[in-house]
């Protein structure tokens, strides 16, 4: 996109408010949602409930091609449909929503360091164990990501999409890497964000910020999810913060004070 269709966006987004009938689209939670996009949406959902704006989270088996960058989740809101974490907080940043304005531009910058790890690390991990595993692949993602559709379809679908992931994996240097080498990867990661994370509630302190919504995505849905071997999961166990962190953000913006 341009700088002035960006610019346009923004001035767009501005000038409406939030509706109440704001809708969050991504796969179906129960039998196709991979570990990726599970955590991406609550990545996502997560910044929303942060900045006190409601959204309605709907279900298809086909957002994945309803998106605008075929990436999940995306947003529909009023007349403007945006996709992924990045461009929603700056969607939400021109209407006047912004998490991280308290900043100063040291920690801005910090910030986003810590979000470019989280992807190109954690994200990256769960893309390899989902289509790079061939356990892992063989029964739960091929199973999982063509289960809405007929054979066969369905097949060509999931071998496709494995096919997709594994030629990123090998442009990107992820390709001959091992299981373990990935865990080790993933450990290293964990234990950045636990030493930067310290004994504070949020990354900056006091009030979370998109890193901690995006932090709290990825780590809680891989606590949460089940996949053909654990380790995973242990290697975050191992960082006692970031467990009470994701316990104070599942209590603070997802459990019903009501009941």
């Amino acid at each position: 996109m341009s700088l002035a269709a960006e610019a346009f966006v923004s001035q767009m987004a501005a000038a409406e408010p939030w509706p109440e009938s704001a809708t969050l689209y991504q796969p179906l939670k129960e039998d196709q949602i991979l570990l990726s996009d599970c955590a991406s949406s609550l990545a996502v959902q997560a910044y929303l409930r942060m900045c006190g704006l409601p959204v309605q989270v709907v279900c298809k088996s086909n957002a994945e091609y309803m998106s605008p960058s075929g990436k999940i989740p995306f947003i529909h809101v009023g007349n403007q449909v945006v996709s992924e974490l990045g461009p929603i907080v700056q969607f939400t940043k021109a209407k006047g929503n912004s998490l991280s304005d308290g900043l100063d531009d040291v920690q801005r910058a910090e910030m986003k360091a810590y979000m470019e790890l989280v992807n190109n690390m954690l994200l990256t991990a769960e893309l390899y164990i989902q289509w790079c595993d061939d356990a892992t692949a063989a029964e739960i993602s091929r199973p999982r990501y063509s289960s809405p559709y007929s054979w066969p379809l369905s097949n060509v679908l999931a071998y496709q999409k494995q096919w997709e992931v594994r030629r990123k994996m090998n442009a990107i240097g992820w390709g001959g890497k091992t299981l373990e080498q990935v865990y080790d990867d993933v450990t290293q990661c964990c234990q950045a964000l636990s030493q930067r994370l310290g004994t504070q509630p949020y990354f900056f302190n006091k009030q979370p910020t998109e890193l901690d919504a995006l932090v709290f995505g990825h780590l809680f849905t891989i606590l949460t999810t089940r996949l053909t071997s654990t380790e995973l999961a242990e290697r975050i166990k191992s960082c006692s913060n970031l467990l009470s962190f994701c316990r104070r953000i599942e209590q603070t913006y997802f459990e019903d004070k009501s009941s």
